[in-house]
């Protein structure tokens, strides 16, 4: 990243210490005992500003010379300080009286200007978002205090996830409604609940490969099929299906008999008991898209779920593929009331391993392996072992470009805390060969196997463990495959990295990526 000339120090430091929160209070669980309002606002402040800091410093704001942590914003020319370590924290403009500590208004307005100037565009959509996901964290807070973590360490591995994306300007923005209406689905608020069971006249109901599991959820009346639903999302499309409920082509049914456990992807469920995921429409944003399963990836679900099984059949080594088995919906509401269904674990998972979300294991919860390692090395070499070689396979051998960010891999540790397999799954972001030209394929693998995911792993284990280097160990997995992208990608001197403050501000299509240069540690190992 290109940095701008020296800039003369700036006046004694007046802004107060004592109600800063650094870098380090944003990871993992932390304590959620506060009785005071103004300990929420204040850990909700924190929360919510680390990923909005990390898309300005990234994408905009540019590095002063021989001033750590200070950078100049160059739409508006003023002075950004920040502190923390990976989570930058403590946010501070200069004005003419000294350092200026802002809180998460102030910084969402302060991105706001500095954006209308670098970009000539306004945009009123995003700051609203960037408030909701500010409050949105603190609903979350106030709800974990009084609600405890689910005793199983998977689970605890998907539901953790305060801070989320650490490149997002609003991370956990749920639309903007009422906290009451998503609460009771928040996998970050710890929640679990009964799925909605809808009868479907026959006649109405479109399917597409192996929805047998739905049928064992209940019963439904001759002439009708089952449907599970997502109350919340019930709630958001109510006007939409309102006369299909009165005239009779949809029927409620009660609930599931038993409990499904949100995941980090908030509209996909977890059912312990009958080791199914179910992936729902939500028509909310969440980060960068509305959430709905959309007509065309449902329609091209079954190719591109068959050719990652076949890639994965190909493979050496214990790696799985949850498959996205098939989806069943209503041509009355196709997208609204789509349901996917998903292998569960039990049946991929290497006897006695226990798996974990990879992006659990980067914001941290009680029981990370990524903790306690007795050779964080040995620890991160075995890591890499088991995620790396399956996604470059796929791609050279089979044309499949997973989308092997954080959210989408799980790592399945042994009793000792090692990695000894990665699971990966979400057909609808997976990409193949040639619908996408190869070196697109290769900038969204790259993006998300190395940037997204192994970067912000790399940087969580080395501040647990101070003086480890975790890219020499990358280089060395890398060099070991000989695609012909590998020594471009060992040797470049920048990564690319999506600019999702400026993809949200611009009102760009979330499918529409865009990147920006990011100094590459493999280059420099």
């Amino acid at each position: 990243m290109d940095r701008v000339d020296h800039i003369p120090p700036p006046p004694e430091d007046d802004a107060p210490e004592d109600d800063a929160l650094e870098g380090d209070a944003l990871e993992g669980d932390a304590p959620e005992d506060d009785t005071v309002e103004g300990g929420i606002a204040a850990r909700a402040d924190a929360y919510a500003a680390a990923p909005l800091l990390g898309c300005l410093l990234r994408e905009v704001a540019r590095p002063v010379a021989d001033e750590p942590g200070v950078h100049l914003l160059p739409g508006c020319g003023k002075l950004l300080r920040v502190r923390g370590g990976r989570r930058p924290a403590a946010p501070e403009v200069r004005t003419a009286g000294g350092w200026h500590r802002l809180d998460h208004p102030e910084l969402v307005k302060l991105v706001a200007e500095e954006l209308r100037r670098h970009t000539g565009l306004s945009n009123h959509e995003l700051p609203a978002e960037m408030a909701d996901s500010r409050d949105t964290v603190a609903a979350l807070l106030t709800a974990r205090a009084r609600t405890a973590p689910p005793g199983d360490p998977y689970l605890r591995s998907e539901q953790c996830l305060l801070t989320g994306h650490p490149h997002h300007p609003a991370p956990k923005a749920r639309g903007g409604g009422p906290a009451a209406a998503w609460l009771p689905y928040a996998p970050e608020a710890h929640a679990r609940f009964p799925l909605t069971l809808l009868g479907v006249r026959e006649d109405t109901v479109v399917e597409e490969g192996d929805c047998s599991a739905l049928d064992a959820l209940g019963t439904a009346p001759p002439g009708y099929r089952l449907l599970p639903a997502h109350p919340w999302q019930l709630d958001l499309a109510a006007d939409r299906l309102a006369g299909a409920f009165a005239d009779g082509r949809l029927i409620r049914l009660g609930t599931t008999a038993s409990d499904t456990w949100p995941t980090a992807a908030i509209r996909t469920v977890y059912a312990p008991e009958r080791d199914l995921f179910l992936k729902f429409s939500l028509d909310v944003r969440i980060t960068n898209d509305i959430r709905r399963l959309w007509r065309h990836d449902l329609l091209k679900l079954t190719r591109t779920d068959r050719a990652v099984r076949t890639a994965f059949a190909a493979l050496d080594g214990p790696a799985a593929w949850l498959s996205d088995r098939g989806y069943r919906t209503a041509d009355l509401a196709f997208e609204e009331l789509a349901v996917l269904v998903r292998d569960g674990l039990r049946g991929r998972l290497v006897p006695g391993a226990t798996p974990y979300l990879a992006a659990g294991l980067v914001e941290g919860f009680a029981g990370s392996p990524l903790d306690g390692p007795a050779d964080p090395e040995a620890w991160w070499e075995a890591y890499l072992a088991q995620v790396v070689p399956p996604v470059l396979a796929a791609f050279a051998d089979h044309g499949v470009v997973l989308e092997a960010h954080l959210q989408n891999c799980l790592i399945a540790c042994d009793g000792d805390g090692l990695p000894i397999q990665a699971l990966f799954r979400d057909a609808e972001g997976v990409k193949l060969l040639p619908d996408v030209d190869r070196a697109a394929g290769w900038e969204r693998l790259v993006y998300c196997l190395i940037v997204n995911h192994l970067l912000e792993l790399a940087e969580a284990l080395a501040e647990r463990h101070p003086g480890l280097d975790p890219w020499p160990a990358a280089r060395r997995v890398l060099a070991r495959h000989d695609l012909p992208e590998i020594p471009a990608l060992l040797t470049a001197p920048t990564l690319p990295a999506k600019t999702n403050l400026l993809l949200r501000w611009t009102g760009a299509d979330g499918a529409a990526a865009r990147y920006r240069p990011l100094p590459n540690p493999l280059a420099s190992a």
